[in-house]
C-alpha cells in the first residue's frame, strides 16, 4: 500500500488510452497475460484498410440506421439538420437520406458521435451460468471487433458464441484470421446455405443436432469431431436481421440448445448494473475500471459459491479446483462403488432413456440415476424448485412428488384414507 501527500499527484493514474485498456479475460481463460486490444482501428478511413475493416464499417453503417430508426422523431430531424440536409418529410425519408449522407466520412463520424456517442460503455463475455469470463471498457462504440479482441486472446475459441449480431461477428473474425477460419463451417451456421434448408429454417422444420454437446467427443466417429464453431442469435435479435440466409443461425434449430441455454444472460446482467449506473459515471476512468473488477469479482465468486455448494449436496465427496478451473470431485473407494465406462456414460444421458424394454429391464439403478432419484424426490428440498425444462414444458419437485412414494396409496373407496390422489375423488365423503 502507497500513501502520499495531499497535495502529491498519483503515479498509478490511468488515462484512457487504446495502449492501456487491454480486455480482462480469467487467469484460467485467456491464452497469455497479453491480450489484444484492436480498437484504434476502429472506423478507419476505407483508403488502404484491409477487407476486415471494410467490413466493419458496412457493419457499423448497419447498426447506426438501426439505432437512428429507434431514435424519436425530434431527434431525427435534430440529426438531420446538423448534417445540414432537409428537415422536412416522414421519419423514414429522413432515415434515408442521413444514409446517402453517411458514405462521406465527416457524416459518418457525425452521426457515430450523436447516436452513441463518444464511450462504448462495456463488453462482456458470459457462459450461460451467468459467470463473466471476459470484460472490455469501450474507449470507443461497441462493435464485433471488441468482441473478436477477446475470443481471439482465449485459450479455448468456444463452440458456440451467441450474440446479437451474430453474422457481423462471424464475418470480422473470418477475415481477421484467413489462414485459421474461426467460425467455421457454413461461416458459423448451423447448416449449408441451400434453398431446401432455407425454406425448412424458416418452416421452423429443420434441426440439426450437435451430440457432442451432451456426450464427449471420444465417443463420436472422426467425422463427428471436426472443428464446429457456429455464431448464433440470441432470440430476441433473430427477427432483426436483412440477411435471409440468417435464419440458419438460430438456436432453436439445434435441439440440445433449445430451450436450455439462457441466450439473455448478458442483458439481465446489464439490466441489474443499471442501478450502478449513477455513482460509477461519476467517477474517474481508473475508479470506475477498478469498482467494476470488484464488482465481477463478488459476482463471479457468488455463483461459483452457489454452484459448488449445489455439487456438495449431490456428492458427498470434496469438491476441488484443478489447474483449469474446473471443479473436480474426490474420487470415493472404488471397493464401494460401482466402476463406470464410457457405456454407463451413453446409458445414463437424457437422450438414451426411452420407453422400451432395452431401457427398463436393466437391473438395479445406476449409481448416479439412484443419486438423481434420491435428489429429486427428496421432500426436504423446496418443493418449487425446476427439475425438468424441456422446450416450453418445466417441471418442479412437486410435479414429480405427485407420482407416488412407497408411503402413499391410491383408491376411490369411501372408508379409505387417500393421499396425493392422482384422479380427484367423485363420490361423497362418508357421514360417520
Amino acid at each position: 500500500m502507497w500513501f502520499f501527500s495531499g497535495n502529491a499527484a498519483n503515479p498509478c493514474v490511468i488515462a484512457p488510452s487504446y495502449h492501456k485498456w487491454a480486455p480482462w479475460i480469467g487467469p484460467h481463460t485467456r491464452a497469455s497475460n497479453l491480450a489484444l486490444n484492436t480498437e484504434y482501428q476502429k472506423g478507419q478511413g476505407s483508403k488502404g484498410a484491409s477487407s476486415a475493416d471494410q467490413a466493419e464499417m458496412h457493419i457499423s453503417e448497419d447498426r447506426l440506421i438501426g439505432e437512428v430508426m429507434n431514435l424519436k422523431v425530434g431527434a431525427v430531424q435534430n440529426l438531420v439538420k446538423e448534417c445540414g440536409l432537409d428537415t422536412t418529410g416522414s421519419k423514414m425519408d429522413l432515415v434515408i437520406r442521413l444514409k446517402d449522407q453517411m458514405k462521406s466520412r465527416s457524416a459518418f463520424d457525425k452521426v457515430f458521435q450523436k447516436v452513441w456517442g463518444a464511450s462504448g460503455g462495456w463488453a462482456v463475455i458470459m457462459c450461460p451460468c451467468g459467470i463473466i469470463n471476459s470484460i472490455k471498457f469501450n474507449v470507443r462504440a461497441e462493435s464485433p471487433r471488441d468482441y473478436c479482441d477477446m475470443l481471439l486472446s482465449f485459450k479455448h475459441f468456444p463452440i458456440v458464441v451467441i450474440y446479437d449480431f451474430a453474422r457481423g461477428l462471424a464475418t470480422h473474425c473470418n477475415l481477421r484470421e484467413p489462414l485459421k477460419i474461426p467460425f467455421q463451417p457454413n461461416e458459423g451456421r448451423v447448416a449449408e446455405v441451400t434453398p431446401e434448408n432455407l425454406q425448412s429454417a424458416k418452416k421452423g422444420d429443420l434441426k440439426v443436432h450437435l451430440p457432442w454437446l451432451k456426450v464427449k467427443k471420444s465417443m463420436l466417429t472422426a467425422m463427428d469431431i471436426l472443428p464446429q464453431h457456429y455464431a448464433l442469435y440470441d432470440t430476441f435479435h433473430e427477427a432483426n436481421t436483412k440477411d435471409a440466409r440468417d435464419c440458419l443461425r438460430k438456436i432453436s434449430l439445434i435441439p440440445e440448445l433449445h430451450g436450455w441455454v439462457n441466450s439473455q444472460v448478458a442483458e439481465q446482467l446489464f439490466s441489474k448494473m443499471r442501478k450502478n449506473n449513477y455513482f460509477l459515471n461519476m467517477m474517474s476512468p481508473g475508479r470506475h475500471i477498478f469498482l467494476m473488477r470488484s464488482i465481477i469479482h463478488h459476482h463471479n465468486t457468488r455463483l461459483n459459491e452457489k454452484t459448488m455448494a449445489d455439487m456438495h449436496k449431490m456428492s458427498p465427496g470434496d469438491i476441488t479446483l484443478d489447474s483449469t478451473g474446473r471443479a473436480v470431485m474426490e474420487q470415493l473407494d472404488p471397493a464401494n462403488t460401482i466402476q463406470c465406462s464410457e457405456d454407463c456414460e451413453a446409458l445414463t444421458i437424457i437422450s438414451a432413456l426411452k420407453p422400451c424394454r432395452a431401457s427398463w429391464t436393466i437391473p438395479g439403478h445406476h449409481p448416479i440415476q439412484e443419486q438423481l432419484l434420491n435428489y429429486v424426490l427428496d421432500v426436504t428440498r423446496p418443493g418449487n424448485e425446476l427439475i425438468i425444462k424441456d422446450g416450453p414444458t418445466c417441471l418442479c419437485r412437486t410435479d414429480m412428488l405427485t407420482l407416488g412414494l412407497k408411503r402413499q396409496m391410491e383408491s376411490m373407496g369411501r372408508d379409505v384414507f387417500v393421499a396425493d390422489l392422482h384422479i380427484s375423488p367423485t363420490m361423497a365423503p362418508s357421514n360417520q
